[in-house]
């Protein structure tokens, strides 16, 4: 059974992968056997990528002509792609009656947009070599509103159907397509959740597995998403979000 989750020779890209959910699913991949190549924009992902034995690609997702050119080199460098995690983007908060309409290009070229060109990017090799597997990171807003963050909500519920649009046109070419929701996780960009205490005893209090997700909760869909274990699953938006949803 072990056989089915090993990933050893494969080529995998992972975006956002220097911190948070990103980098909990590289360490994963990697422990796997995968080589990956992990794409940020920080100059720290030099050093990160390094320290974990990963390839680093530093690049703008929002530029799309830098996105190309990102992609082309991360593909090179691993010399071949086999699997595409798409994790990377942004937040912006404010009450809908004032949400500056920068704000909502800006996340919806970040967070769908860019997602849209890098799955179509890696679906054209995927094509060619006959198997490949994408897996998209959208968010438990993927189902519901959210309060104060309409751009937000709106690209993650882009992710869900964008993922099934690519799962139906794919899946007969031996492309696997799909996507994790992960919940409310310990990372950065819920640090004003964290922070706000009657919005976080209100998550908490609705969570059954009584805590805040981690990065490294996210190491074991990717894996399985990415291994030949899926390789009838397809088109699937997966909640990992500690029975959050259910409740």
């Amino acid at each position: 059974m072990t056989a089915l989750f090993d990933l050893s020779g494969k080529k995998a890209l992972i975006t956002g992968g220097t911190r948070g959910l990103g980098r909990g699913m590289a360490a994963g991949l990697i422990g796997a056997g995968a080589e990956v190549a992990i794409w940020g924009i920080s100059d720290g992902v030099h050093a990160i990528a390094n320290e974990m034995g990963a390839i680093a690609v530093q690049r703008d997702v929002s530029d799309r002509e830098e996105l190309k050119t990102g992609f082309g080199e991360a593909v090179e460098k691993l010399g071949g792609l086999d699997i595409l995690i798409v994790n990377h983007g942004i937040q912006r908060r404010h009450p809908a009656e004032e949400f500056p309409v920068e704000d909502w290009d800006a996340v919806i070229e970040v967070n769908l947009t860019s997602m849209f060109l890098l799955n179509q990017l890696a679906g054209r090799i995927m094509l060619e070599q006959g198997k490949g597997k994408i897996i998209n990171v959208a968010s438990l807003l993927s189902f519901i509103g959210g309060i104060t963050v309409p751009a937000y909500a709106a690209a993650k519920g882009g992710v869900s159907q964008l993922t099934m649009a690519f799962s139906n046109e794919w899946a007969g070419k031996g492309i696997n397509v799909n996507a994790i929701a992960p919940g409310y996780v310990d990372t950065d960009m819920n640090e004003a959740l964290i922070n706000d205490a009657d919005r976080n005893k209100m998550i908490m209090s609705r969570i059954p597995a009584g805590r805040w997700g981690s990065p490294q909760d996210m190491a074991g869909a990717a894996i399985f998403l990415a291994s030949d274990a899926s390789d009838f699953v397809s088109g699937v938006l997966l909640p990992i979000d500690g029975g959050w949803l259910a409740r």
